[in-house]
């Protein structure tokens, strides 16, 4: 009983130390960045006494208040919550030591890091909350926090073009919100419980619960960018401060992705999935090739990586029509080791882009003809964040790919294999562009300085991403625990 209310105390202080630093760090702007940075120093090390108290309990849910469910609001600490938490503590700390240099304590642009701290801190503890909820009306309350925090974090950059893509997230995000909550008041409507457990047990499977999960799965759809409803993605992550959109593409992206997931999973299993698993898969399959395309297209290195973004959603859809009975842990885990690996790997590009561009002026990809000296090194950095992109190994983008290629073996998909392989072919060509234009034999005169908080938390993040494969094992075992699947990660495809 003692680990059990451990686990629940630390998990309650992921999601309250964050909020409650939000409040105090807009009181106390002057000391704002300190505040932020102090609450980035000890979300890890909660999420690691979190992992640790749960590995040491029988997993279950835990409700606030001490009500028991349906009347507690529960709260999750299954693996993938442990996983998610923990994936947002390492890449928000080192987001938060990269924004200590983006956003300066003095100068013209300080005043935005007066309201960059706590609208991000906000952010954070709306993340946290939701990635530990249990039921479909708080995982609304939350997914809405997180909608308007990212809203506002776009419109820091000011200007009429930042403005105009927060408006549209605005927009898109509350279309989607109000999407998935006409599917919960169908399912509270029909069943009385908004509960996640009980839902999986007592949904029947008539036409109104399809009619509810229609409007829930397109709304996150639409909320998670998904083609072809990505178009409010690429401005709003480029039009963004870097440290911002670093944190839309790493961790925003999946908290609409992380409610579909456990629905599919647990909610949705006695339905009728098949033909919107294809869907889908099908709408994936165009996200990687039609996202690939236009990032080779583009002549802004944030452009690029935000339809980059689009690409790698795709490959996170694919999850749902691999997920057959016999590959249900293979897909699972490709998917979540997949987000893991993404965080990692695109945070720290969108932070080389913003360095490049703090420093250089522009971040169009031209600028870059012979650079050297400190962008030189920026460029590298990006290449090896790029890896887990591509899918190289011994990236843990390299092993999500292999687990679904030996996932539609098994299943007798082929034809996702193609679309895998082109993918990564594309991949490596815009990755090449970038490289092509840095390595060109231009002279130079003169290197900018780079603030030494500028280069290392995006090298510290490249390395993660790279070398992520060989720690897999671990995070695995963890996204495991209490997850809704069973059964052998790699199979054996049959004759």
């Amino acid at each position: 009983m003692t680990e059990i209310l451990l686990g629940q105390h630390w998990f309650f202080w992921m999601t309250l130390v964050p909020l409650g630093a939000a409040v105090v760090a807009f009181l106390i702007p002057q000391q704002a960045r300190w505040i932020g940075l102090a609450t980035a120093l000890l979300l890890p090390f909660f999420a690691l006494a979190a992992i640790a108290a749960t590995l040491t309990a029988e997993v279950q849910p835990i409700t606030g208040g001490g009500w028991p469910t349906p009347l507690g609001i529960e709260l999750r600490r299954d693996g993938l919550a442990l996983v998610m938490l923990t994936v947002t503590a390492v890449v928000g700390f080192i987001i938060s030591c990269y924004a200590l240099g983006y956003f300066p304590a003095r100068g013209h642009h300080s005043s935005r890091a007066r309201y960059f701290w706590p609208l991000w801190l906000f952010l954070w503890g709306s993340c946290n909350a939701l990635f530990v909820s249990g039921d479909l009306f708080n995982l609304y309350v939350t997914l809405e926090l997180v909608t308007l925090a990212s809203v506002s974090l776009i419109a820091l950059e000011g200007g009429k073009a930042a403005l105009t893509a927060a408006l549209r997230y605005l927009f898109i995000g509350l279309f989607g919100s109000l999407a998935y909550l006409l599917g919960v008041g169908i399912f509270y409507g029909a069943y009385a419980t908004v509960d996640l457990a009980l839902l999986g047990d007592i949904i029947t499977g008539t036409s109104l619960d399809h009619a509810a999960m229609a409007l829930m799965v397109a709304g996150l759809v639409l909320k998670s960018a998904l083609f072809p409803l990505h178009f409010w993605l690429p401005q709003a992550h480029a039009m963004a401060p870097a440290p911002v959109s670093a944190v839309l593409s790493a961790l925003v992206i999946k908290c609409s992705y992380v409610i579909l997931l456990r629905l599919w999973f647990e909610v949705f299993v006695s339905l009728d999935t098949v033909a919107v698993g294809h869907l889908l898969g099908l709408l994936g399959s165009v996200a990687i090739i039609w996202g690939s395309l236009l990032a080779l297209r583009q002549e802004r290195l944030k452009l690029l990586i935000a339809y980059s973004t689009v690409a790698q959603i795709g490959y996170l859809f694919l999850v749902f029509p691999l997920a057959r009975n016999e590959t249900m842990a293979t897909a699972w885990v490709g998917g979540v080791l997949l987000m893991m690996t993404h965080a990692c790997g695109k945070a720290a590009m969108f932070m080389v882009a913003g360095t490049i561009h703090h420093t250089a002026g522009s971040d169009r990809i031209s600028r870059l003809a012979g650079a050297g000296g400190p962008i030189g090194v920026l460029v590298v950095v990006f290449t090896l964040a790029a890896t887990t992109i591509i899918g190289l190994p011994p990236s843990g983008g390299f092993f999500s790919k292999w687990l679904f290629i030996n996932a539609a073996l098994v299943t007798g998909q082929w034809w996702y294999l193609p679309i895998i392989l082109s993918g990564t072919l594309l991949a490596a060509g815009y990755v090449a562009k970038v490289l092509g234009w840095a390595f060109l034999d231009v002279k130079r005169s003169s290197y900018p300085v780079i603030p030494w908080v500028m280069k290392w938390p995006p090298l510290v993040l490249s390395v993660i991403a790279l070398l992520f494969g060989l720690i897999a094992y671990e995070p695995v075992q963890i996204a495991l625990l209490g997850a809704p699947v069973s059964g052998p990660i790699f199979m054996e495809a049959g004759p």
